[in-house]
């Protein structure tokens, strides 16, 4: 081969390679967008980096769970994890008022079903008293429901007031062998006030590990709540700070990472009756406790 032929056959294979490297390159590039597509970081309808925030008082800094009652947001219905005090106040208050209904105890989530307040402490020992008591100084009606829960912890409930099953999700239980699911339980409200087992059902934590594209997640559930307009169910867990939907049937449909920088110690969730989200955080010594309200957008 003469020099001539073999510079240009060398200045081809420049050229061929570079092709190839820039090809190469923008194949990555959009691998990459692609990637980043594949994991939204709001549910549709909802901003979770900009939320409208509502510092708790002194006395729920340490908020653990809250609910609505019929999906009403002109008033809050509170507790924190040290008290038996459900607390009601309205978003923005700074003082809150509170009944007491049982002695301290590490109490995790509340749900109002039915004209009953059900609250759960981290055993899954369920105390339910009437709706009608929240503003008086100390309930003198309730009803202890223990041991229809499995051995474990748990620290998220939700109620659904026209069937009157109650959902309690396990953040760790003695039952589960293997950390490829996450185990709940259904409970039936009795016309008594008290609960009884009625089913269960499963979360695959395997799945959560696939859309989150991270491996051994250990998914601690820490509240619950149901978007009824999408028929979803909405986990929150706390040490992910991730944000899990799931169907009707409990199939991980989205995963969705949660901002450490707003989302301190996320503990309890819940929907009002026009859609929008609000999750709570727990403070500490430097900082209040929250609720973030996400306004529901089309």
């Amino acid at each position: 081969m003469t020099g001539f032929k073999k510079q240009n056959a060398r200045r081809k294979l420049v050229v061929y390679l570079t092709g190839m490297f820039t090809a190469a390159a923008v194949f990555l590039a959009i691998s990459c967008k692609n990637k980043e597509k594949a994991i939204p970081l709001s549910p549709p309808g909802y901003d979770l980096n900009h939320p409208i925030k509502y510092k708790m008082p002194e006395d729920l800094t340490e908020i653990s769970g809250f609910a609505f009652h019929n999906g009403k947001n002109d008033s809050v219905y509170a507790q924190q994890d040290e008290e038996g005090f459900l607390f009601n106040l309205k978003l923005g208050d700074k003082k809150a008022n509170y009944t007491k209904f049982a002695k301290s105890g590490d109490y995790e989530d509340v749900a109002i079903c039915r004209e009953q307040v059900i609250m759960l402490k981290s055993d899954g020992t369920l105390f339910t008293f009437p709706f009608s008591q929240v503003r008086a100084k100390e309930v003198t009606d309730v009803q202890k429901t223990k041991g229809e829960l499995p051995e474990g912890e748990y620290e998220a409930i939700y109620a659904d007031d026209k069937s009157g099953l109650v959902y309690a999700l396990c953040k760790h239980c003695a039952e589960e062998k293997t950390s490829k699911s996450s185990s709940g339980y259904i409970l039936k409200l009795q016309p008594d006030g008290t609960l009884k087992q009625s089913g269960s059902f499963m979360i695959d934590v395997k799945e959560i590990e696939r859309l989150a594209n991270k491996k051994r997640v250990p998914f601690r559930p820490s509240a619950l709540a149901k978007n009824t307009f999408t028929n979803e169910w909405y986990v929150l867990s706390s040490v992910n700070k991730m944000l899990v939907v799931t169907d009707a049937n409990w199939k991980v449909k989205n995963v969705y990472p949660l901002s450490v920088t707003i989302f301190g110690q996320p503990e309890g969730m819940a929907f009002d009756n026009q859609r929008n989200l609000y999750i709570s955080n727990e403070g500490d010594q430097l900082s209040a406790g929250n609720i973030l309200k996400f306004s529901f957008k089309k």
